[in-house]
């Protein structure tokens, strides 16, 4: 089965890992969202793809799902000493190492998409791994607090802020110039169906579709979504404070529906949320438990979107 799925970060992470295990001969393309990417210390930082790549190549620090495994900080605290920042945006020695060879070959004039696919002819992730777009794109945020109504990057208002500070708005700034990258198009094209991962409906799949020509290149296959939502809670992270920044409600319904019947054909829920199980305005909804407590047991949500997509299929 050919599978493409769009994902963000450390939730669409380990459920590429239990779509592996659900279907090892699978041929799996993974569209990353590149709007988190961030220019610090002189590096360019891809912090979604790059979990994606530790994750699926073993590399990944597993108790906090992002970061490099045996990581040392030598560096950060000599920059530190330095009083060189900013100091909120932590990077481990190791990781270092991804973001300096990155930086080095985007600046010797080589697209994102080609430095992703040398750093992965390291790590071996059994997927093949595409940024959305190798045009920059950055999701910025817009806040007001005691320094008045401002706009800054999505990494400060995520990791700096906690997402505390509610989001007046959120925009994907470039992402309607955007191309998107060599073979995305073609990948999903030629896809037996496309996986919605339990990412981040608004600043990781939304950003995704916010490229010029993915939305409708999706739309036209057979999609099936997994609720990053359950139970009114997000299962990680602070997706509702995105959610409530473009108005939309913090449910697994709610997110279906801001998906639309137009690009979702099936939609997963939690078995919280089985009382969404049915029809829900042409999408066709499944209640299962949608924890990823291990491997296991993501390998078995995976399964059942593969299932519920075979059968849309048919």
């Amino acid at each position: 089965m050919r599978i493409v799925a769009l994902a963000g970060g450390i939730g669409g992470a380990r459920f590429l890992r239990g779509l592996q295990h659900a279907d090892p001969k699978a041929d799996i393309t993974v569209v990353g969202n590149t709007g988190d990417d961030i220019s610090l210390f002189g590096l360019r930082i891809c912090p979604d793809l790059d979990t994606v790549m530790y994750t699926l190549g073993g590399g990944i620090n597993e108790e906090q799902g992002w970061g490099r495994a045996e990581e040392t900080f030598t560096l950060r605290d000599e920059l530190a000493a330095y009083e060189v920042g900013p100091s909120w945006f932590t990077l481990g020695d190791r990781d270092f190492a991804t973001h300096i060879v990155r930086t080095q070959m985007l600046e010797a004039g080589y697209p994102l998409s080609a430095v992703t696919e040398a750093l992965c002819d390291r790590w071996r992730p059994g997927v093949r791994l595409l940024p959305m777009s190798d045009d920059r794109v950055e999701t910025h945020v817009v806040i007001e607090d005691d320094e008045g109504r401002r706009a800054v990057h999505f990494q400060e208002w995520w990791v700096r802020l906690h997402a505390a500070v509610p989001a007046r708005s959120i925009a994907a700034v470039g992402a309607e110039d955007a191309k998107p990258a060599p073979g995305v198009l073609e990948a999903i094209e030629a896809a037996d169906v496309v996986i919605l991962p339990p990412s981040n409906p608004v600043v990781s799949v939304g950003t995704i579709l916010s490229v010029p020509g993915i939305r409708s290149a999706v739309a036209a296959k057979t999609v099936v979504g997994v609720s990053p939502i359950i139970g009114g809670a997000p299962v990680r992270g602070m997706a509702d404070a995105c959610l409530t920044a473009i108005g939309v409600r913090t449910s697994a319904g709610a997110v279906a529906e801001h998906y639309g019947a137009d690009l979702l054909d099936g939609w997963l829920v939690d078995t919280a949320d089985a009382a969404l199980a049915g029809d829900l305005g042409g999408i066709t909804v499944r209640a299962r438990p949608l924890l990823m407590t291990d491997v296991e047991a993501t390998g078995e949500i995976a399964r059942a979107a593969i299932d519920l997509a075979s059968e849309l299929r048919a």
